[in-house]
Order: structure tokens, then sequence, then C-alpha cells
């Protein structure tokens, strides 16, 4: 008989699960839960108020804490990584895999507090992520491009994937034939499914956004010609080789938006109006119905955060 999942956690077939880790709203944030004889690998954490929704989906399948071998961030951003010391403290067995420039942010968290406190703010940083509990340096360790993850006889490989950020890997399941993604891969909410299957738009958020490396990145993933993605932001999607040449093409008109914009006086303002009527058309052409108000409001936060990066990555070029 199959375990009585809860609401949070979706069974994806091949001992991948999903778990909605409640950022934000619902169906916006995910980890996933591999599980494989016995054994179990974590690819995200969410925040650290992720933490018992985690533990929560290793109880509904029967699984002892120290089952877990791994605890593997596609990348420190905290909406992928806030939770991983928490959870830490709770797997006594599982080592923590790190890219190597953001190893230190997980060991000392302190940093990586500062710059989310100056752009989100004291209020929201705790509303949204909690305190950020250090992970233990002698279980975390750095990764390399082309390592190699084993679980429990399954295989998972870690693919070294700038762009969004410069601490970011993603990681291949070759059972699945699947890569998990993180951000690199954009995003992509099921509200904007149609008929005509899944959307998907870049994220830029700050502060190390680079178009021509996340370009090269996603170009790197479709070369593995991938039956599906596991997206953070959110859930698996196939379709892959379509949605990633929307990829490139939107990071190009975004590229080309930021470059129009890039002397305004209103820059910031515009940025934001420009990337909604840039989405909004494409889903119109995609047979999306929703008003553009509802579509606003679904994408406020990257629309913010996508001009913030737009911007840090035009100071910088």
């Amino acid at each position: 008989m199959s375990p009585v999942l809860p609401s949070y956690v979706e069974a994806l077939g091949d001992g991948i699960h999903a778990i909605d880790t409640g950022f934000h709203r619902d169906r916006f944030d995910a980890a996933y839960l591999i599980v494989h004889a016995g054994h179990a690998a974590f690819i995200d954490t969410g925040t650290t108020h992720a933490v018992p929704r985690l533990l929560g989906a290793l109880d509904a399948l029967g699984l002892a804490r120290d089952a877990v071998d791994w605890v593997i961030p596609t990348h420190v951003h905290l909406d992928h990584a806030g939770g991983a010391g928490a959870l830490m403290q709770e797997l006594p067995q599982a080592r923590l895999l790190v890219h190597p420039r953001g190893l230190r942010h997980m060991v000392d968290p302190s940093a990586l507090w500062q710059g989310a406190l100056a752009v989100y703010g004291p209020a929201e940083m705790d509303r949204s992520y909690g305190h950020l509990v250090p992970a233990p340096a002698e279980r975390t360790s750095a990764t390399h491009d082309g390592m190699t993850v084993p679980l429990a006889g399954r295989t998972l490989t870690l693919a070294d994937t700038p762009g969004h950020a410069r601490h970011h890997h993603c990681v291949w399941d070759a059972t699945t034939r699947g890569w998990f993604t993180g951000d690199t891969f954009g995003l992509s909410y099921r509200e904007f499914d149609t008929v005509r299957g899944p959307f998907i738009l870049p994220t830029t958020t700050p502060v190390q956004f680079e178009p021509e490396l996340l370009q090269a990145s996603i170009r790197r993933l479709l070369a593995a010609e991938p039956a599906c993605v596991y997206l953070t932001h959110f859930g698996r999607i196939g379709e892959v080789q379509r949605l990633g040449a929307q990829l490139l093409s939107l990071i190009d008109e975004l590229v080309a938006l930021g470059q129009a914009c890039r002397h305004l006086p209103d820059r910031h303002e515009a940025l934001k109006s420009g990337q909604f009527e840039i989405f909004a058309r494409h889903l119109a052409d995609h047979g999306c119905k929703m008003e553009r108000e509802a579509i606003a409001r679904l994408l406020a936060m990257d629309l913010e955060l996508n001009a913030q990066g737009l911007a840090i990555w035009l100071d910088r070029d």
C-alpha cells in the first residue's frame, strides 16, 4: 500500500517527491526528496520555515532521519538553501554538498543574511526566511563540475551552471533523465499552464545575473536531451527543448530592454513595466486568458527582483 502523503508532498514516480515549502504562496517554491533503496537525498531545502515540512515528508514515507545521505542546494539563495543548516541538525548522517563559491556562506551565513537583509529589510527577513543556522563544517563539502554523487546505486551528477548566480550548480538524475535546475532553467508557474503546455520565464534576480553565461548554461542542460526538468519554481515539467528555446529568446528580450532603459531617470520602474509587457505579450500568445491585473499580482515579486538584477548587471557591464 502506498503511504499517505501530506498535501504538500507530491509523488512524481521513480522515487522523486516534490515538497511545496510554503514560501510566498502555494506552488511557488519546491524542495525535492529522492528516495532510492532506503536511502534519500534532498535537492534544495527552501527556507528555515520549510524544515518541518521536509521532515514531515520523511516521516510520511517511513524514512528515519539517518536514511538521508545528502543535502544538495542548487545555490545559496535563501529560498533554495536558507533551511540547509537547520535541516542538517536533524539529519545525523547527511553530508551537505555546496557549490565552492557558496560553501562559506553555509558554514557561516552571516554575510548571506546581511546581503538579503539589505534587499528585504528585517521584518520581511523574519517573516519569510527565519533564522539562519550554520551548517556543520565537518559535514559540508564543496562540489566540482562533473562530480558524481552515489545514492545507494543511483547516480546523481553535478554540473556548474553560472548565469543566474556564480554559485549555482544543477543536478542530473540519470534514472529519470531529468535536471534539478534551481533557477538556471527559469520559472514556470502552474497558473500559466494552458492547452499548449507550460510557460516559462527567466529569473534575473540580484546580484550575479550574467546573460551570456546563463544562456550557455541553458544550452548545456538542453544538450543532455533531458526528458524533464525539476524546477524549484515550480515542479516537474516536460517539453524541455521548446521551453529552453523560449528561455533563450526571452533572455535576449530582457537584455534588449535593459540596454534601452540603461540611462533612463526612472530606470527601475521602466524595467518593471517593460518586463511585464514582454511577459504579458508572450502569455497571450501562449493562450493564457488571465487578466493583466492577475498576471501582475502573480509576478509582482519576480518583476521587482528581476528589475534589481537587471540594474546591477547594467551598472556592472
